[in-house]
């Protein structure tokens, strides 16, 4: 296994939203939970850059006293900074109020079938280092080994107060990771024992703060709701391809996780094959396609994970697979917006930017040659967030559980 460090100069998922709920444990930090109005405010500065104390007040409802009450209390907490004054109006200048970056940091860990991922974000969603290892397959041993050694190096980078503020770690993992051995080419045995593995426990035993789960490719649909171009619609679905392809429901501007938090499982879907077999679209729109294909030809598939740059040797090889990749898509998509009138479908993934912009377009165009009578053709748009999106989704699971709220509280609140 290889690790890389690359280092950098809002997501709902709390407990109601399809997250597993904290660990039971003490947290090293010493920062409190914070009450609801407080939240609420540290919710409107957030999506608001710049809001003043008036503005505040009229779009929370809270009058203008509670305000400043709260805003003062959080101004000290370290949690909110105050802008240059804004003259020119009637009356006193207004102090423009914006999230303290360092008021607040965040672990997000991804744990995909190819390779692990941990990040160290701050209060405002930037990343501010990460760190990454790939494998052949993950093992629970290999996981913990590598979240012990990440967080020592990550929370080095950070000076001691900083390390106080340390919220927690949110972790992004599929569910039933000991499924599709086969495809992943592990030893039935070694992947048996993520049955008897609770990720909350076992990375809860190795670090000092709450520890959070949720599914993957729904924390990855939440990162895209709160930082990407979920903004921008009311309802989408989002498909997140990885070494399987999963995906998230956006209903109302609010993360739909369902009853069992596995809403938008979208690799299940039944899909045909090219030769018309019944499959699912895991077989048809996955990286894992493209690593069969590549082992077909004798070239490294592993490099897919270790190296961005590879994708773009790939030649004809990646261009077939893309061509792939979109017809299945298309299909899922056209019955996906049957059942629900989506404004939208994003689709990203564990891939270059490039790469994602070539799957979108070719999959535009396989959706226009199906039938589409009765059905209202979507925006089929790229994700912004990126391939990092998964463990952005994890990293922001602390933050809305201890100082922030959900999407669709939020939105009500401003409409």
């Amino acid at each position: 296994m290889t690790a890389s460090l690359n280092t950098n100069p809002d997501i709902t998922g709390d407990e109601g939203q399809g997250a597993r709920p904290l660990h039971p444990g003490g947290g090293a930090n010493q920062l409190r939970v914070r009450a609801y109005n407080e939240r609420l405010v540290l919710s409107l500065v957030r999506r608001n850059i710049g809001l003043s104390k008036a503005d505040i007040a009229r779009l929370s409802g809270l009058s203008a006293q509670t305000v400043s009450v709260i805003m003062r209390a959080l101004e000290k907490d370290g949690l909110l900074k105050r802008g240059d004054p804004v003259r020119g109006k009637v009356g006193k200048p207004s102090i423009p109020m914006a999230l303290n970056p360092d008021g607040v940091f965040s672990f997000g860990l991804k744990i995909g079938r190819r390779s692990a991922e941990l990040i160290l974000m701050d209060f405002v969603g930037t990343v501010r280092a990460s760190l990454n290892e790939a494998y052949k397959y993950p093992t629970p041993d290999g996981i913990r080994k590598f979240v012990r050694a990440s967080v020592e190096q990550l929370s080095g980078g950070l000076s001691p107060a900083q390390r106080q503020r340390i919220a927690g770690i949110g972790i992004a993992a599929p569910f039933e990771l000991w499924n599709w051995v086969e495809e992943v080419g592990a030893p039935p045995e070694d992947m048996s024992a993520w049955r008897e593995v609770d990720l909350i426990d076992t990375i809860g035993e190795i670090v000092p703060f709450p520890v959070f789960q949720q599914n993957d490719a729904t924390a990855a649909c939440g990162a895209e709701l709160v930082f990407g171009a979920g903004p921008n619609y009311s309802d989408f679905a989002y498909f997140f391809i990885g070494s399987f392809i999963g995906g998230g429901v956006v209903l109302n501007q609010a993360l739909y996780a369902g009853k069992t938090g596995n809403a938008g499982a979208f690799g299940s879907m039944p899909v045909p094959s090219r030769s018309g077999h019944p499959s699912q679209l895991i077989d048809q729109a996955s990286i894992f396609v493209l690593e069969e294909m590549l082992t077909r030809e004798g070239r490294d598939p592993a490099r897919l994970w270790k190296d961005p740059d590879y994708w773009h040797q790939l030649g004809a090889t990646l261009d077939l697979w893309i061509d792939h990749t979109a017809r299945g898509l298309a299909i899922a998509i056209t019955s996906v917006c049957s059942v629900i009138d989506f404004e939208a479908v994003i689709v990203d993934g564990g891939f270059p930017a490039d790469v994602c912009a070539k799957i979108v377009d070719a999959t535009r165009k396989a959706t226009l040659k199906l039938d589409l009578q009765g059905i209202a053709t979507p925006h089929i748009e790229q994700g912004v967030v990126g391939s990092a999106a998964r463990a952005i989704g994890a990293a922001s699971l602390p933050l809305f559980s201890r100082y922030l709220l959900d999407q669709n509280v939020l939105f009500k609140q401003m409409a």
